[in-house]
């Protein structure tokens, strides 16, 4: 018996050592390729392409795609939410600051960019995957899931923005802001020309 183990234990050895030479060279490339924004993106926008000309192509796989584009609304929300909820913070005594004296906080986000793109992609690549198991391919009336995930993104996105403009907090970077200093009065220039 302990020599079946010991073949066992041998067999799975060089499979270990794949498993891991592949997870650390995958892990390089994926950490090197962190700087390169737009060019993740546009291959996570080459993998959605695939994937919707497959759907179009076979016409079917409609429930995986409403479960797609449900993971894919619940990771923008988390993309555009902040990482210490201002309601809940307000309840503690601590709040993001609302007049110019107040202490200035970043927007620091609940859930980061390169994790943010790196669920979309792996979740556009797991649902190609799926859609070659005829099995996973339910009949359903298409337009009423449209018209449900629409609805649920319009309703999210509106709590969402309320939620921005309550706590004014913006998620996105809009470059280096610049002071150029206070800008003459009209009262002030008046006085200049007399």
């Amino acid at each position: 018996m302990e020599e079946n183990g010991g073949d066992f234990a041998l067999a799975a050895a060089p499979l270990a050592k794949w498993k891991s030479d592949f997870s650390r060279a995958f892990q390089y490339y994926l950490d090197r390729s962190a700087p390169h924004i737009a060019e993740r993106w546009l291959g996570t926008l080459v993998a959605a392409s695939i994937y919707f000309l497959r759907v179009y192509y076979v016409q079917g796989f409609y429930v995986i795609s409403y479960g797609l584009g449900i993971y894919v609304l619940n990771l923008l929300i988390g993309f555009l939410s902040p990482k210490v909820d201002p309601e809940l913070e307000a309840l503690d005594g601590a709040s993001l600051p609302t007049k110019d004296s107040d202490e200035f906080k970043p927007f620091v986000r609940r859930l980061p960019e390169f994790k943010f793109w790196y669920s979309i992609t792996k979740a556009f690549v797991v649902a190609f995957g799926l859609t070659f198991f005829s099995m996973l391919d339910v009949p359903v009336f298409w337009p009423i899931l449209l018209c449900y995930w629409i609805f649920l993104f319009v309703l999210t996105m509106k709590r969402q923005i309320l939620h921005m403009i309550k706590y004014k907090y913006v998620p996105f970077d809009m470059g280096k802001m610049r002071y150029t200093g206070k800008k003459p009065s009209a009262s002030g220039s008046r006085l200049a020309r007399d």
